[in-house]
């Protein structure tokens, strides 16, 4: 049974760290199947002033079935090793051991939506490298947080009917008279970022994330629950919220709210919301 309670702490003790930011480097450092039950990493936990929640949980969290399926496997590490760079992870701790020292990281499901299905979790999960299997982050400004983008519930729902007459690749940010129709539907700048960003196909879910990928599916396209954004000279921008499409096949199903811009004729919009 999972303890839903000690997730968000994992993020929370990230925090008290000072958010320093971890990339893992390589793979191939990561400890296959960690063991912070043992005394060394409770007593590492204990000195970095982690709170007794977190300790309880933090070998169940770091146990390979905790890990997204993209982790799981040697294999499967070897072929995200690249994408396991994008990965937003924070140092929770460091401890020695008789092999060197190793460096524990939390990796937080809601800063990590962008990953590919298979490397993203619902939960928070922890994993542990060797030295030289990761690299702090440089510290940035403190930065807003991403917008999960306008609300939707009040836009007239649509229905698309040709799912070809999609423009997977349109830049939003270059039409003046697209940028104007969200502003005058009161969308804030941080709102028209996220819609100018997921509106590209390489920012959709991974099964309609290139033209290959996506040509065998667009009929699954006819059966996501859409409304419309905005409309404007001959197209339509529609959005495909999460919450209305939970149940759409994988590869399809979005993990975040996207959106999709068609030409005016591919798509059915009622005439009230």
């Amino acid at each position: 049974m999972k303890t839903i309670l000690a997730l968000p702490l994992l993020f929370l003790a990230a925090l008290t760290q000072g958010q320093t930011g971890i990339r893992i480097t390589d793979p191939a450092q990561m400890l296959a199947v960690p063991n912070l039950g043992n005394d060394a990493a409770k007593a590492g936990m204990q000195a970095a002033g982690l709170t007794a929640d977190v300790i309880a949980n933090a070998d169940r969290l770091s146990t390979p079935a905790n890990w997204p399926k993209g982790l799981r496997t040697d294999s499967a590490r070897a072929a995200n090793k690249t994408a396991l760079r994008n990965y937003n992870a924070f140092l929770l701790f460091e401890y020695p051991t008789d092999e060197g020292a190793l460096t524990v990281v939390t990796v937080p499901a809601t800063a990590n939506y962008h990953m590919p299905e298979d490397l993203r979790s619902t939960e928070d999960f922890i994993l542990v490298l060797r030295a030289g299997g990761t690299e702090l982050v440089e510290p940035t400004a403190t930065r807003t947080p991403a917008s999960k983008g306008p609300s939707w519930k009040n836009m007239r729902p649509a229905k698309i009917i040709k799912p070809d007459d999609v423009f997977a690749t349109y830049h939003l940010a270059d039409d003046a008279e697209a940028l104007a129709a969200l502003e005058k539907e009161g969308m804030s700048k941080a709102e028209i970022e996220a819609v100018i960003f997921r509106s590209q196909e390489r920012n959709w879910p991974d099964g309609i994330d290139s033209f290959n990928e996506r040509y065998p599916r667009l009929e699954g396209f006819k059966k996501y629950k859409a409304y419309q954004a905005i409309s404007w000279a001959d197209k339509v921008l529609l959005v495909i919220p999460v919450e209305a499409n939970k149940k759409a096949p994988t590869g399809l199903r979005p993990y975040l709210d996207i959106y999709m811009v068609f030409a005016a004729t591919a798509v059915e919009v009622k005439s009230k919301k």
